[in-house]
């Protein structure tokens, strides 16, 4: 089930447990890849509020949004890049995306294995993804107060082994949004000491969110084909309905 886009917009720009949660979560991502300069750069979902620090540094950035949640434009005073799409079947070429984002995608999709392999389709070899969505454990999972009370949310294991599953390398994760999931004034004052103190703890106990990078690899094959010829089962069956001649 996805999201209103009109909703999604109003939780991360204009609330401030919103903008709160992106920034949480857009901070872990720059420690990821700090720098994506001269390559191609896309999101899908609701991935907008994560990109706009690479804008200035990327080839190109592409916003791609399901039809179902909706589009908006993006970014706000600049040249529009959002695109309405399908769910499973992107207006990109195949191995033009060097980096990928997907949040609000995977766990609200009615198709994850085809998502998936849209993806896999998309990134060129090398390319690297991070996969973002709730943390089954967590408080914000819980609340269908914000965006991520919504769909499927994910163990680690289990994001994990859907990745490997279509032939994703994992190569690092991590968590984020230790804050609470509360409007109340208090929890939002005290969310940058919660967010200091969450990072101290395990990926799998804390956090709002789980975030993995994967990579994709392609192992060419190496040396010579050898084609192997099958027996023709026909041809051993021709004698017992129609005998064949005894060689000479």
């Amino acid at each position: 089930m996805h999201l209103d886009v009109q909703d999604l917009r109003n939780f991360y720009y204009r609330s401030t447990l919103g903008r709160a949660a992106q920034a949480s979560i857009r901070g872990r991502l720059l420690e990821f890849w700090p720098e994506v300069e001269g390559q191609t750069l896309a999101g899908f979902g609701f991935s907008a509020p994560l990109l706009r620090p690479y804008l200035g540094e990327a080839r190109r950035v592409m916003a791609l949004m399901p039809g179902p949640q909706g589009v908006m434009q993006w970014p706000a005073g600049l040249p529009n890049v959002s695109v309405l799409c399908e769910e499973t079947r992107w207006p990109v070429d195949t191995g033009r995306i060097d980096r990928l984002v997907v949040m609000h995608g995977l766990e609200t999709s009615e198709r994850p294995g085809d998502l998936l392999e849209e993806c896999w389709r998309c990134l060129g070899p090398g390319g690297r993804a991070i996969f973002i969505v709730p943390n089954r454990a967590g408080f914000w999972a819980r609340s269908d107060q914000t965006p991520f009370g919504y769909g499927r949310p994910y163990t680690l294991v289990q994001l994990e082994n859907q990745l490997r599953l279509h032939e994703f390398s994992i190569v690092q994760h991590a968590a984020a949004l230790f804050n609470l999931p509360s409007q109340k004034r208090f929890w939002l004052k005290s969310g940058p000491v919660l967010e200091r103190i969450g990072r101290q703890l395990p990926t799998m106990l804390a956090g709002g969110v789980f975030m993995v990078e994967v990579s994709k690899q392609t192992h060419p094959q190496n040396g010579h084909m050898t084609r192997i010829r099958r027996s023709n089962p026909i041809r051993v069956l021709e004698g017992l309905s129609n005998p064949m001649p005894e060689p000479a």
